[in-house]
């Protein structure tokens, strides 16, 4: 059942789940980006700014309307909360000449994430897959995944990279939520339509001044939700995308890419399903104390494939390709899904602009490279 929230009484949202322990991470708006850190107020959130994203291209501008969540995504996916970029596994101490290891264990925080986007709620599904439920779980993002509580907001507007539509990850969350919200801002009006797909979610609405949405209200949001899908600035053919990328492992236009392609890793950095990481171990001076941590790593680094010998993907055609790769092809063969929800925030942050959608087009087609 839907039912609807006034503006007004958004920062009774906010109170409520302080009050129930909640951190609240949402949209900030800094460094002429939007990105996600603890939101303690109404004031905090971006009100009326929207962002404009083309092939490495972002601009923030304000449109005046007032809507607090009129942006699609920034630099940052919720990966950096879940999955953080550096953790430490355990730590040694020397004494009396023999070493006592003591493994770090988790320390989660109550997070209410709020803000959520629909392709970046299927990231944490991806994950959750990863992380979860293989033999190979994580017991660091497990923790905090139990923790926290997602409030999604669907998108009423597409942004210039995203085609979350291409694959079924959105503008529209489906499940998996806690709460969801869309928003609606007319010449007169400022309210949001609310759903709860879970205990908590129907706890947190029992909780907030809402009342059930009328008909006439309903049908506004899914009108600005069909014209978001309708409306998305890339599209990326799915149909056997598996097959017909690893029929073209030696397509020509590998070459044209890889002299594009600044091994930059930014791509990485910015993707919400991205999970590379590199093991580093510390020493002090003294050799009394060692650390080991895990940190946040790239395909495109050439550490991340070395071996005894050198690296196994020296050239940068090597390391491109197995990235794409592993995201439209192999990832279906490991975990039964693209690795891609469509965000598009590799488009926007790859310093040259290379479009996936364009070059996964490319590389499935008979024409030539540029």
């Amino acid at each position: 059942m839907a039912y609807l929230l006034e503006n007004n009484d958004f920062e009774v949202l906010l109170t409520t789940l302080q009050t129930q322990g909640y951190t609240v991470i949402g949209p900030v708006q800094r460094d002429h980006t939007i990105v996600y850190d603890e939101v303690r107020a109404v004031e905090d959130l971006p009100a009326g700014w929207t962002d404009a994203q083309a092939p490495g291209s972002y601009r923030l501008s304000d449109q005046g309307d007032g809507a607090l969540f009129g942006y699609t995504v920034g630099p940052h996916s919720w990966k950096r909360y879940l999955y953080p970029a550096s953790v430490r596994l355990w730590q040694a101490q020397r004494q009396n000449g023999t070493f006592t290891v003591a493994e770090d264990t988790p320390k989660p925080s109550k997070l209410a994430f709020l803000g959520m986007r629909p392709c970046d709620l299927q990231a944490v599904a991806l994950h959750d897959r990863i992380f979860m439920e293989s033999e190979f779980a994580d017991p660091f993002y497990r923790a905090q995944r139990q923790q926290a509580l997602f409030i999604v907001v669907n998108c009423t507007r597409a942004g210039g990279t995203c085609f979350c539509a291409s694959m079924d990850t959105g503008p529209r969350a489906k499940t998996g939520f806690d709460l969801s919200l869309t928003e609606i801002v007319t010449d007169d009006r400022h309210y949001f339509i609310l759903e709860s797909d879970s205990r908590r979610g129907k706890r947190l609405l029992d909780a907030l001044p809402v009342r059930p949405a009328e008909a006439g209200e309903v049908a506004v949001a899914e009108e600005r939700l069909a014209a978001a899908a309708a409306s998305m600035g890339r599209t990326l053919d799915t149909e056997h995308l598996k097959e017909r990328l690893e029929s073209s492992i030696e397509h020509a236009h590998w070459e044209d890419v890889s002299r594009r392609c600044l091994t930059c890793g930014n791509c990485t950095m910015v993707c919400p399903t991205c999970f590379c990481t590199t093991i580093e171990d510390y020493t002090d001076l003294s050799g009394e104390h060692a650390e080991r941590w895990r940190k946040w790593d790239s395909c495109f680094t050439m550490e991340f494939s070395y071996i005894h010998g050198g690296s196994v993907r020296y050239s940068p055609r090597a390391r491109y390709r197995q990235w794409l790769m592993h995201k439209l092809a192999t990832w279906v063969d490991q975990f039964g899904s693209f690795g891609c929800v469509g965000c598009g925030r590799c488009i926007t942050w790859c310093p040259v602009g290379i479009d996936l959608t364009e070059e996964a087009r490319m590389l499935t087609s008979k024409e030539k490279a540029r």
